[in-house]
């Protein structure tokens, strides 16, 4: 069986967006689902192909968000798709804990070759970032014998109990959800742009606030883990100053805690490494991973020192649909074309294109505070002119002008007052240039 999944990679506008199918459908939307549920764009998609977005009114869409970093090897991606129907005219779903199969562990034996170390690695594979990230806390937790957990201002680690605990941002993520898990202890991180002190000592400033904290608040034989994204995502696309994860590591290593890598968004050759840790070398205890690994479908995993993912007893890990064999296939599809189509590379280039055309609009517009990223994850913080004052109203300008020209891209920050972008790593520099000449006019629009 073939299936046809090309589409255009062109922008293409034939109605208003939103369309009037689209603006039908959002009213069943309303409805049937609820409330809580946010919507980035207000479009109903019908098709999707690599870096293209088609809605019902056949309208087309460049893609600078891929479903939250998801859809790193494009959507539909041909591998993934191949795979995935080769395997639902298979085995749907036995539970890998009941009756296993060979995918599952395909999955697993290619996470522990490609996630940092050359040590003996084991893995467990889950449903989301949020369960890999809880499952991470509560292996570390049970190989340490210790209860105190260790997270960052600027966080974001999931909507569970335990992992809205380890979030820092209250709206939209914790408010009225409480109380929460405890034994959970923040510290600040180093975000240059607003850091108070010398900028020239951030690292060693930022490491003696939190090692002294650590010490005196906790105690660090308190301490089971240490829980990090290597580059802060929802928080707004934060990168760590030179040396920061390192020192964090160092320090870890030196007190029997486990340090645990949080590359849920940004691993998976996003950032033009494989893993975001790799920029500087460093090598987690525990890494947990979702979003890119399986080119859209839910899966997500944590892959460990053998002795630590090991310390648990049999039957102390899993759940019903974890590893689900679709979701494996998906997975091995999605790694194969990782490595087949050198894709981290390829998110180098594309950061490269992202990172001077914004830099050159931050030159022209004093409204953009900064650029930062790494690969194919930058960002921009927008400010009130003349100070760092968040400007979350130039955001929602920005955003909705894209959109109704048929670019989506997607918030972020503590603030509100960051724009994302996740390009798929497969889109071609010439959708790429054309969704950035729409951001500049909308940039211009703001005058």
């Amino acid at each position: 069986m073939t299936v046809d999944t090309s589409l255009v990679q062109e922008r293409r506008l034939v109605t208003p967006i939103p369309g009037p199918k689209s603006v039908e459908v959002l009213k069943r939307r309303s409805a049937a689902t609820s409330a809580g549920l946010g919507m980035a764009i207000p479009v109903v998609i019908e098709r999707a192909h690599d870096a293209i977005l088609q809605d019902i009114d056949g309208n087309c869409i460049i893609d600078l968000g891929s479903g939250i970093g998801v859809t790193n090897v494009g959507n539909t991606n041909d591998r993934v798709v191949a795979r995935v129907i080769e395997q639902v005219q298979a085995i749907t779903h036995t539970c890998f804990t009941v009756a296993p199969y060979e995918s599952y562990i395909e999955v697993c034996e290619i996470l522990n070759e490609i996630t940092p170390g050359d040590h003996p690695k084991k893995s467990l594979l889950v449903n989301s970032g949020a369960e890999a990230v809880e499952n991470a806390v509560k292996v570390a937790r049970h190989y340490t014998k210790r209860p105190a957990v260790v997270v960052f201002e600027h966080a974001y680690h999931g909507r569970t109990n335990l992992t809205m605990a380890l979030t820092a941002k209250n709206i939209p993520y914790k408010e009225g959800f409480g109380p929460f898990a405890n034994e959970i202890y923040r510290m600040p991180f180093p975000y240059s742009y607003r850091w108070m002190g010398n900028a020239s000592t951030i690292t060693e400033d930022a490491l003696n606030e939190i090692t002294l904290k650590i010490e005196k608040e906790i105690g660090a034989h308190n301490v089971a883990a240490i829980l990090i994204e290597p580059i802060v995502g929802e928080g707004g696309f934060l990168v760590p100053p030179a040396g920061f994860l390192p020192g964090l590591s160092d320090y870890a290593k030196e007190n029997g805690i486990v340090f645990i890598a949080d590359e849920v968004q940004s691993g998976f050759a996003r950032t033009g490494d494989m893993f975001a840790v790799d920029h500087e070398g460093v090598v987690p205890d525990m890494i947990t991973m979702a979003k890119g690994i399986a080119g859209g479908l839910p899966l997500a995993a944590v892959t460990g020192r053998a002795e630590i993912m090991d310390c648990v007893h049999a039957g102390g890990l899993g759940g019903t649909y974890g590893g689900n064999p679709v979701a494996c296939a998906a997975a091995l599809g999605a790694l194969e074309s990782y490595a087949q189509d050198n894709l981290t590379a390829r998110a180098q280039h594309i950061g490269a294109i992202l990172r001077e055309s914004l830099t050159m609009l931050a030159s022209t517009y004093p409204v953009i505070g900064e650029v930062r990223g790494r690969g194919a994850m930058q960002a921009i913080e927008l400010v009130r002119e003349g100070s760092k004052e968040p400007n979350p109203e130039a955001v929602n300008a920005v955003v909705k002008y894209c959109q109704s020209k048929g670019v989506l891209i997607l918030t972020a920050g503590t603030y509100n007052n960051v724009i994302r972008f996740l390009p798929p790593l497969v889109i071609t520099d010439e959708l790429l240039r054309d969704a950035l000449g729409v951001l500049e006019e909308a940039f211009a629009s703001l005058r």
